[in-house]
């Protein structure tokens, strides 16, 4: 069964923009329930959740990790995810199995754009979420411009159910407005005793009228409460807890806190409403799927020990003691050492060899999990990140994850023969712990190019090729990810009928193709009715138009874009082969591409840059000069936010470009936007740089 019984179970996520603290906040809650016997600090790379030698150096989050604590009796599953825009997929498959969420903010920088990108990533998952306001003690910590930017920036009902003592340097405590009560924590003890008194004079006035807002919210969600917000009755403190859990869940309310992390205050009230606020397995009910034989059935699991078994993977790791392990969040049923899982996207058996309760890196051995439980399990031959487990009598299958494009590349190649032979296994590694990471052989230069979010994403992919995998490489220059589309709508039939293998292969295809808008690859769709062409033949087709688009048809970069529409198949049952229809429809895709006019296509990145105002004038000149588009320029306190559309080509090295124009002083965010057409001067100069000239 469960670790817990199910309305005791919180499963969480710490997310943020990159340096608000949610390691920091997260080393503090494993402190104070127990769970470690002292606080890990990230600058001093001892953090227990950034494990990994590039986290404990570069500061950073890189992988989500997991791990178990207890507080009032109720198990908290917690998943640490990282900030930096180059690994949200881990932010992304973490939201997906999660109950709810720790929005952390800086208290001076406000809602930031990864701030945004994750909250973003938790409605499209409707995870409820409560928000933390950190580093109340840092110079500019604004707590109540932090609550109107989560209402404004994040569209969310959010209202303060605490208010500081003090800030900055000051920064003291906090009140609880529920039970207008002030809480202090001592430095002597670590913050380890909150002692409880009444509200200081000089900011009674300001808590009453905090206190007035949460409850006039409240009464926008419960029509009880409202009727008592109206006549002026007095709501216990009992209802405004269950109202404000109520609301959290439905995804109506974001209560907001405030503390610092880093100074020791305000972590165990932030664990109180955990435990209050955030939806056990119960709450968030039953889970969503579809039959395994027949994907238009709607099918649903229960949060039940009792019920069927079903998990989805949604992590795969490396152990250099265990060998792979495979994260599952366990959404009903039971889960035992020995027993037979069916992956129901693969169709396979699993067998289970051992079930662990991870603690970052550590590991502790368990014989039986249940519904509501996340666990780790080793030895799946497989199974992959998004896919189901469950019984093979009755399969049901989780919608499985979409991941991010790729917008750059670099080229890598093996420094020996035995480096070489271990490079491909280790790069199939890679892949499958991380769906955003791609590689393949350019065909053309015969270099090895392995693809992924950033340069900071293949950056680490390189240094854990050599440090973690033993294998050395030598590292190319990052490289722009193009992409090939086109103009217009054309079409084109082709016949293949030629002898291969000593048999004669016949195909004739007819394929269209016209632009999508959709920022994707190829949209297929089929006109030929069911009865008219074989429905392995059809699926054949589309799998050949699919393959034929990755090699694009002007420079090799995949085509995106396009709608390709099989128009008409002669299919003749005695002489119509398999590979005749792939030959032809491939041939017929790339003549169509042809007749429509081909165009290439560059990544466009939206760049969020926070600088002091003196050096504003000087940000947005540079962003000119690269070909940037300046969007919006927001004013915050003595800094400037300026937002662009920038062409990724000429990005590489920005963050060094930026801090020599302002002494280091400014701070960037850069996320993929879409991919747009280049002009013609400077497609022209990519092609020639592949020997091709138009």
């Amino acid at each position: 069964m469960a670790s817990s019984p199910l309305e005791l179970i919180r499963n969480i996520g710490i997310m943020a923009h990159i340096d608000a603290g949610k390691t920091t906040t997260t080393e503090r809650i494993l402190f104070y329930t127990g769970k470690n016997y002292k606080i890990g600090e990230v600058h001093d790379g001892t953090a227990t959740m950034d494990w990994m030698v590039q986290e404990q150096e570069r500061g950073i989050t890189i992988t989500s990790a997991a791990t178990t604590c207890k507080w009032q009796n109720c198990s908290i599953n917690i998943i640490d995810t990282p900030g930096h825009v180059d690994f949200t997929i881990e932010v992304e498959r973490s939201l997906r199995v999660l109950d709810g969420a720790v929005g952390v903010f800086d208290g001076v920088s406000g809602v930031e754009p990864q701030s945004e990108t994750v909250w973003a990533q938790a409605d499209k998952y409707n995870v409820p979420r409560i928000a933390f306001v950190n580093k109340m003690d840092r110079m500019g910590a604004d707590f109540n411009n932090c609550i109107i930017e989560i209402r404004e920036k994040l569209g969310k009902m959010a209202a303060a159910i605490q208010y500081p003592i003090g800030i900055e340097e000051n920064f003291a405590g906090v009140v609880d407005l529920i039970e207008m009560k002030a809480h202090y924590w001592k430095d002597a003890d670590q913050g380890q005793k909150v002692t409880i008194e009444e509200i200081p004079a000089n900011i009674l006035d300001e808590c009453r009228i905090f206190r007035e807002d949460l409850i006039e919210k409240l009464a926008d969600y419960d029509d009880d409460f409202a009727e008592k917000f109206i006549e002026g009755i007095e709501i216990p403190n009992l209802q405004i807890k269950e109202v404000i859990r109520k609301a959290t869940i439905t995804k109506f309310f974001i209560p907001v806190l405030c503390g610092s992390a880093f100074k020791n205050k305000g972590i165990q009230p932030l664990l109180d409403a955990i435990v209050d606020y955030l939806p056990s397995p119960l709450d968030r009910g039953e889970i969503v799927g579809h039959s395994a034989k027949d994907p238009e059935k709607t099918m649903t699991r229960r949060p039940d020990p009792a019920e069927l078994f079903s998990a989805l993977a949604f992590k795969i790791a490396s152990d250099p003691f265990v060998g792979s392990l495979t994260y599952l969040r366990i959404y009903s049923g039971e889960l035992k050492v020995g027993q037979t899982v069916y992956n129901s996207v693969v169709k396979k058996r699993e067998r289970i060899n051992k079930i662990l309760q991870m603690h970052a890196n550590k590991r502790t051995e368990l014989q039986v999990a249940g519904a509501g439980d996340i666990v780790a399990v080793a030895g799946l031959k497989v199974t992959t990140t998004s896919a189901t487990l469950c019984v093979e009598h009755n399969p049901i299958v989780y919608d499985l994850m979409k991941f991010p494009e790729t917008v750059i590349s670099i080229a890598i190649e093996p420094k020996t023969t035995a480096d070489e032979k271990k490079l491909m296994a280790t790069l199939d590694q890679l892949k499958l712990e991380d769906p955003s990471f791609n590689y393949n052989h350019n065909k053309e230069t015969g270099q090895l190019l392995i693809f992924g979010m950033g340069e900071l994403h293949l950056e680490i992919i390189a240094d854990r090729l050599q440090r973690e995998f033993n294998v050395a490489v030598n590292v190319g220059r990052p490289q722009v990810s193009y992409r090939e589309s086109i103009s217009s709508t054309a079409s084109a039939a082709v016949t293949f009928n030629k002898e291969l293998g000593g048999k004669m292969q016949l195909g004739q295809t007819t394929i269209e193709v016209s632009p999508c808008d959709d920022q994707g690859g190829i949209t297929f769709v089929n006109k030929i009715a069911h009865n008219k062409l074989p429905q392995e033949l059809a699926h054949a087709i589309e799998k050949s138009i699919h393959d034929a688009a990755l090699g694009g048809a002007m420079a090799g970069y995949p085509f995106i874009n396009i709608k390709a529409t099989l128009v008409s198949a002669e299919y003749q049952e005695d002489t119509s082969t398999e590979l005749g229809f792939v030959i032809a429809a491939a041939q017929a895709f790339k003549e169509a591409c042809h007749k429509a006019g081909l165009r290439l296509l560059e990544p466009i990145m939206s760049l969020e840059v926070v600088t002091p105002n003196s050096y504003t004038g000087d940000v947005i000149s540079d962003i000119n000069m690269k070909g940037g588009k300046i969007i919006n320029i927001e004013m915050k306190q003595s800094k400037d936010c300026v937002q662009a559309e920038v062409p990724l080509v000429k990005m590489f090295g920005y963050s060094t470009d930026l801090r020599s124009k302002t002494q280091g002083r400014a701070s960037f965010t850069m996320t993929f936007d879409c991919y747009k057409e280049m002009s013609l001067e400077i497609a022209k100069q990519v092609l020639e740089k592949k020997g091709i000239y138009i």
